[in-house]
């Protein structure tokens, strides 16, 4: 077999270094151009006065003026661009007025709102915007016409995004109205796109929704709880216009060349030809475009077989990517690009080669493939998410056979729009692999073993990484004609290593599956009448009083608020309380959906608000908005409703506005929880309720600065609950506020620092366990 032409990815590695350092440290970028450049030029001096001399220009001298070259090059990229970002950059916090060409197809949301990233040809104040060219991200309330080429103008206030983020700013219009919409292919894509959307509504879940993101990646009909599932079980690179979208209508048009007797060369100007017009349709943003170059890379290499060129074309492919677009080098999505392009050419053969040994040679590659994808993208998953899907694999598998015939099958559905009745047929037909790729999503994330919960960041990926490493290890088999007896007992030694680490981490794994899901409810006293679960940077407190339990609040994310519940054994909420509408407060409803009695909320401001309200009851969920004066049982338990004032006009629905709640008796601490209320309402509410003296207090808006001392000083609470991210980017718990509740007399305990925290009452004396001891 001959061996892989690794030679090109140091010029990969290089060039993505280059563009990461210099879209993150500004600072450096001319400097950076100048060194690479002349380094370039000094080592092209050397190569030309050795060839004058009559020797033999060095391969890895050539390559270094290559490397150095891209390297020059993207910098000045980044340097020429940074003019117009930091000028746009100049009005964040303030309102702008923007006129842009829409340059990806629109996306909703959790928040609602419709999001599109453009290209700006003017910005500026309302009336008097200016020339500049930056890349920006717009959310908006739906409207029609966001299209592709769509020429719009908008007004909102913007803010600035991080730094290495592509892009610029981020405008939350109020105003937005298409200039000039779509023309040309654009237009036709469009109205394409529109048509499957509108066909497959018709027809019954599961599927309808999916059938147009599997076929031209249009997601706006999917179900925010099936995008969930999709993506807890490692399919959402399904809908997302990912590689394996390309790789497949790549594979398809191929095949069905090959079929109809042409040579190697017409397949591949066919799968080319036809891979262009799967990019125009679906839209051409650069995530298309990079998929759609990666795919096709990877899956040319391999059906030319020719895989040993593979990883040269994909580092060109990568280098003339970052240069023409630096920013991609810190986005995810590259990352993941890349690494599963260059798993299917350089992991997933031996891997095949290895699992061979134990079944038939098409069952091997079929595991191999996403097995491959899975182990190199795992890495970089953990750097920038939580979550780690456990079931990934397996429902790739599942889905496998399905997949391709519902994206073949939906794209000429898609391309049949103008002949309504085959349209019609193409659609029905496709529904039925869709159907089945929606349950398989829903079935395999609903499994207790489906992910696990990681903090984001290199611990994780080195993590990460280690078990993949072990795992490819111990799968791996080389060519038999590249074996050589004197090197066999060190490849042996490396795969005991490989199996012990996997022992190991499959213990570790074992026992936490266990504790999670058998034993959940082991670890946690049966005198528990108050929990504080460890969502992150968010809230969600649970109450519980003679087998009746409320949640206020749901954090940010469904899969920590659901682990919380299920450690305690809580499979039903009888008063879900949601004092307002931030996404850290219920981002994490869909874990409860189903399975809620009744629901107090804070007053309303958002479209996106009633919908998730409706949601809940459809699903049987009784829904009254609350308001201080309401009161009631939660089983042997009083509350009442503290704030905010009904029909008051003095705070508008978010933070100021939250429900504010007391509990007491029952065998729960009198307690109170104060949302993410301000020092203003803080100084209001203590006027306007009767507070006393309270055994615990939920420390409002998760400690922040803006806190008033004297209602902390009036209720005297024994216990201080902070309901906190680890490491979160705003500083909470503030100093100031840890100081103020300490000189109130409060002990306080953290969800940050010491995991879910529970209280209860015994002979009338508060009872604390924490999850891990404070620092």
């Amino acid at each position: 077999m001959k061996p892989r032409d690794l030679r090109l990815v140091p010029l990969a590695v290089t060039v993505w270094a280059t563009a990461l350092l210099c879209v993150m440290v500004s600072e450096v970028v001319w400097w950076c151009a100048a060194v690479c450049f002349g380094a370039g030029v000094g080592a092209l001096a050397v190569l030309h006065r050795r060839q004058r001399r009559g020797r033999t220009p060095l391969v890895y001298g050539t390559l270094a003026v290559v490397v150095l070259a891209a390297s020059a090059g993207t910098a000045l990229s980044v340097g020429f661009a940074l003019p117009a970002r930091e000028q746009a950059m100049a009005w964040d916090g303030r309102v702008v007025e923007i006129e842009a060409e829409v340059t990806s197809s629109a996306s909703l949301g959790r928040d609602g709102k419709l999001w599109v990233e453009v290209l700006t040809t003017r910005l500026g104040p309302p009336g008097g915007a200016a020339v500049v060219a930056v890349p920006v991200r717009i959310g908006t309330d739906q409207v029609d016409g966001f299209d592709l080429g769509a020429h719009i103008q908008v007004v909102g206030e913007a803010s600035a995004t991080d730094t290495g983020e592509r892009s610029t700013l981020v405008v939350f219009a109020s105003e937005a109205e298409v200039v000039s919409p779509a023309s040309g292919v654009f237009a036709a894509a469009a109205t394409l796109k529109n048509g499957i959307v509108e066909r497959s509504l018709r027809l019954p879940e599961p599927g309808a929704g999916l059938l147009p993101g599997l076929a031209v990646g249009d997601t706006r009909a999917v179900t925010e709880a099936l995008n969930d599932d999709m993506r807890t079980s490692g399919l959402s690179h399904l809908t997302a216009v990912s590689g394996a979208n390309c790789a497949i209508v790549v594979g398809a048009i191929f095949w069905l060349t090959a079929l109809c007797g042409g040579g190697r060369w017409l397949r591949v100007l066919l799968s080319l030809a036809g891979l262009a017009g799967f990019v125009v349709l679906v839209t051409p943003e650069p995530s298309v475009i990079r998929a759609a170059v990666m795919a096709a890379v990877g899956m040319l290499t391999v059906l030319l077989g020719r895989p040993s060129a593979g990883a040269g074309m994909l580092s060109l492919c990568a280098v003339g990517i970052l240069v023409a677009d630096p920013w991609l080098a810190a986005t995810p999505g590259f990352a993941l690009s890349v690494a599963a392009s260059g798993a299917l050419i350089l992991l997933a053969p031996p891997l095949a080669r290895g699992l061979g040994k134990a079944m038939p040679a098409p069952v091997a590659l079929a595991i191999a493939v996403p097995l491959a994808a899975q182990l190199a993208c795992g890495p970089i998953i953990a750097l920038f998410a939580e979550q780690q899907s456990l079931i990934g694999i397996a429902a790739n598998l599942i889905a496998a056979p399905a997949a391709p015939v519902a994206t073949v099958i939906g794209l000429l559905a898609c391309l049949a729009m103008p002949l309504p009745g085959l349209a019609d047929l193409l659609v029905a037909a496709a529904w039925l692999p869709t159907a089945w790729i929606a349950t398989t999503a829903t079935t395999t994330a609903g499994l207790p073993v489906a992910q696990i919960l990681l903090p984001a960041g290199i611990g994780s990926a080195v993590l990460v990484a280690l078990v993949s490493g072990a795992i490819a290890i111990v799968l791996i088999r080389r060519p038999t004609e590249s074996r050589k007896r004197t090197d066999a007992r060190p490849i042996r030694w490396m795969r005991a290593g490989a199996a012990a680490v996997l022992v190991v981490v499959l213990s570790l794994a074992g026992s936490r599956m266990l504790l999670d899901g058998p034993l959940a409810t082991a670890t946690a006293p049966a005198g528990w009448s108050i929990a504080a679960c460890d969502v992150g940077q968010g809230d969600a407190v649970l109450v519980r009083s003679a087998t009746k339990v409320a949640l206020i609040d749901a954090g940010p994310d469904p899969e920590p608020l659901a682990a919380c519940l299920r450690s305690l054994g809580v499979e039903r909420i009888d008063l879900l309380v949601l004092t307002h509408f931030d996404l850290d407060h219920i981002g994490g409803v869909a874990a409860v959906r189903g399975r809620v009695a009744a629901v107090l909320h804070g007053p309303v401001a958002e479209e996106s608000d009633r919908r998730l309200l409706a949601d809940l009851a459809d699903a049987g969920a009784r829904v009254d908005e609350g308001s201080a004066g309401q009161h009631g049982m939660l089983g042997d338990a009083k509350w009442r409703v503290l704030w905010p004032l009904r029909g008051s006009a003095a705070f508008p629905a978010g933070n100021d506005a939250s429900v504010v709640m007391e509990f007491d008796g029952g065998g729960v601490p009198r307690s109170i929880y104060l949302g993410d209320l301000s020092a203003a309402p803080q100084r209001m509410l203590l006027r306007t309720a009767r507070l006393g003296h309270y055994g615990v207090v939920k420390v409002a808006h998760h400690g922040s600065a803006d806190q008033d001392p004297g209602l902390y000083e009036a209720i005297q609470a024994r216990v201080a609950l902070f309901s906190v991210g680890a490491d979160n980017d705003y500083g909470h718990p503030r100093a100031e506020t840890l100081d103020l509740l300490a000189a109130s007399g409060a002990y306080t305990l953290r969800t940050d620092e010491q995991g879910r925290i529970l209280l209860g009452l015994r002979d009338d004396e508060l009872e604390v366990w924490t999850e891990r001891a404070a620092r």
